[in-house]
């Protein structure tokens, strides 16, 4: 059986995506100094009190729910592609298996894994994808701010404090402590993703609209959520900007909390967006034969791949229990550290293009999911 050609809009936003994931993964790795809103380091240079700000306005809270819609979005492609009782069974095996791999990720590497969490939606939440669009959707908008509530409400503290409200194992020098602090962490880390749930809907939506596979029939529609979504999630995500950064402080609690959890909510909304203006610059032609979205289809593909990478990279280096640079770095090397580990999972990516088209974590979990087709064969006589 020949396999479907794959979307070229999905591949380049996942590896667009993945530039943004490195940075707001590599703050959680800053530890040993004092901590305020969302859980970011108290900065006094300049510099490190912009990125913060970029940081928190644009990237934080808002590139998982982009990584989310792409989910529920493959998720329904694939219902789409065959017979409704063996598709559900591949799709919770490869749910299974993403669950497998953000424990073993998550315990070892980095307790904010997200694939722990992405494996539980897979299997809990296909039955949603039949629902009907008003039913969907609905849902989507109903569940947006009481699932945001969940981590707004962790990473409200303003601080100043040396207590972090999770990721205690990145400060922690003993690299045994450190391991058993890890599996609380991510077990508590993929609670606190509850609010990815309204983009994983949205892209159940998409995915039987199939907007992406040809955005240039859509550009209307993805234009006003792509605008419509990015600003709503940079104007939600100014309140704890502008904290983060010192250039306002506040001291109520309830202040705090109020801009956590609209932090949070918003950028659901604006992880949408981000998503429907990639597949909007995809439906221009000579982007989509651009270098630049060439390479990063190489990146998209091996998503899962140089998602582990970036982990294997930093996590040598950064925590506490390895060389514990992250006690010392502020919040622009730790960004420009960031990005030299994504540039190097971009060089990974070309090379494995290059020699055979070879994808590692992504073959091993389609191995695992092909695992459902072999229990449902028949027993021989």
């Amino acid at each position: 059986m020949t396999s479907p050609a794959r979307q070229l809009a999905p591949d380049v936003a996942r590896g667009l995506a993945l530039a943004f994931i490195a940075i707001a993964n590599v703050m959680p790795y800053l530890h040993g100094r004092p901590y305020g809103l969302r859980q970011h380091l108290i900065e006094d240079s300049t510099l490190d009190r912009a990125v913060s700000f970029v940081t928190v306005a644009a990237i934080d809270c808002r590139i998982y729910p982009l990584f989310s819609l792409l989910l529920g979005y493959g998720i329904a492609r694939m219902a789409a592609r065959g017979g409704r009782r063996q598709t559900e069974r591949r799709i919770r095996w490869r749910g299974l298996g993403l669950l497998l791999f953000g424990a073993v990720h998550g315990i070892l590497l980095f307790s904010g894994d997200i694939l722990g969490f992405y494996g539980l939606v897979t299997i809990l939440l296909l039955p949603a994808l039949y629902w009907s669009t008003r039913r969907l959707l609905g849902w989507a908008a109903v569940l947006v701010v009481p699932f945001s509530a969940v981590q707004g409400f962790a990473f409200s503290d303003v601080g100043p404090t040396l207590q972090r409200s999770l990721f205690w194992s990145m400060g922690i020098s003993d690299p045994v402590e450190a391991l058993l602090w890890r599996i609380p962490e991510w077990g508590m880390g993929m609670l606190g993703m509850l609010g990815v749930v309204p983009a994983v809907f949205a892209g159940f939506w998409a995915g039987r609209e199939n907007l992406l596979a040809e955005p240039q029939h859509h550009r209307r529609l993805l234009a006003t959520i792509g605008i419509i979504g990015a600003l709503v999630g940079l104007a939600g995500g100014l309140p704890a900007a502008l904290v983060v950064s010192g250039i306002i402080s506040i001291e109520s609690g309830v202040i705090a909390l109020v801009f956590s959890v609209t932090h949070v909510a918003t950028g659901i909304v604006g992880g949408i967006g981000y998503a429907a203006l990639i597949g909007l610059a995809c439906s221009v032609p000579a982007f989509a034969a651009s270098r630049f979205a060439d390479v990063m289809t190489a990146v998209g593909q091996r998503s899962l791949t140089c998602y582990l990478l970036q982990s294997v990279l930093m996590v040598p280096i950064l925590p506490a229990w390895t060389l514990a640079l992250g006690g010392v770095i502020g919040s622009a090397q730790a960004a420009l550290f960031a990005i030299a580990v994504y540039l190097v999972t971009v060089v990974v990516a070309l090379l494995l293009r290059s020699f055979g088209d070879r994808r590692p974590a992504e073959t091993l979990l389609r191995r695992f999911a092909q695992l459902a087709d072999r229990r449902s064969e028949p027993l021989p006589a």
